[in-house]
């Protein structure tokens, strides 16, 4: 896969320009802004010189121009704590696989049809990293993946620490599947190695077997309780320093799964973007005065 990252981004087509590291995310979509948009005739002409002259010149316009599409798609996956470049650079492999695989006679632009193989190619690629192998396959199994920290966080657990048998029931009969995968992801989604595997070439001896149980007293668990309560109710209080659409734009930008666009929240309020931009800028700025103002009282 690596090779064929590198073919993306820079090695055998050198005019396209490279994802690296995080601090140069901001360069490279600054870059991609001057890849023209291409009109459907356009589009249409190009990928036919593709498919039947074979014309790589035309695909690489076909996947420059998209280059904004993929990486927009690649930046709703920061929730999962992967290199945001190399997460784009899967989003560009699922671009290249759209216009390889792209069928002229169907009756849809190209950006309809590669959102499903960019989606695809990141998916897969968490999948990967997250070490998912053996259960990464199962359609109940991905649903789980993809769903478990969602539901974790509305029920206000953040840590990366054992379920509780209540909340681990409470998932399963949710997502419809069984109590023990509900454990094992979260395992894993932790980034921790499997308790369950044995060690070394001996049957029936297990890595949990030699660990040391390190968990929080009662006494620990009900401060760190309290601890949570506590900044949500500050949180809360600060909310309503800010007005009704200050309150709205956070909300719906910052304490939700699933936060709305700029031009969702444009239209709602019928402004521009940019000015929702500058209220959100605004008031998260407020919001932050106040939350320190009353942490420190």
């Amino acid at each position: 896969m690596s090779e064929n990252k590198n073919l993306v981004v820079v090695e055998q087509k050198p005019q396209l320009p490279m994802v690296i590291e995080e601090k140069g995310i901001y360069t490279y979509l600054e870059r991609i802004k001057q890849f023209p948009v291409l009109s459907e005739a356009e589009e249409k002409q190009l990928m036919l010189d593709f498919q039947t002259k074979g014309d790589l010149v035309s695909a690489q316009k076909l996947i420059t121009s998209h280059l904004r599409l993929a990486a927009k798609i690649a930046l709703t996956y920061r929730r999962y704590g992967l290199p945001m470049a190399d997460v784009i650079s899967e989003a560009n492999l699922g671009l290249m696989q759209a216009v390889k695989k792209f069928d002229v006679n169907k009756k849809v632009r190209l950006a309809t049809y590669a959102i499903w193989w960019i989606k695809a190619a990141i998916n897969d690629y968490i999948l990967r990293s997250w070490s998912l192998v053996k259960i990464g396959t199962v359609a109940a199994q991905k649903k789980l993946f993809y769903n478990l920290n969602r539901i974790k966080a509305r029920l206000g657990i953040y840590e990366n620490k054992e379920l509780e048998p209540k909340v681990v029931k409470q998932i399963a009969r949710e997502l419809m599947v069984d109590e023990k995968d509900v454990t094992e992801m979260n395992r894993r989604i932790g980034g921790d190695s499997s308790l369950n595997v044995n060690i070394g070439d001996e049957e029936g001896r297990e890595k949990q077997d030699l660990v040391i149980d390190n968990r929080e007293n009662i006494e620990a668990k009900l401060a760190n309780r309290e601890e949570q309560q506590y900044k949500a109710k500050i949180l809360a209080q600060c909310l309503k320093k800010l007005n009704e659409r200050e309150q709205y734009i956070i909300k719906k930008r910052m304490l939700t799964d699933t936060p709305c666009t700029l031009d969702d929240l444009g239209a709602y309020f019928n402004i521009s973007r940019e000015r929702v931009r500058q209220i959100e800028k605004r008031a998260f700025e407020k919001l932050s005065a106040e939350v320190k103002k009353s942490m420190a009282a």
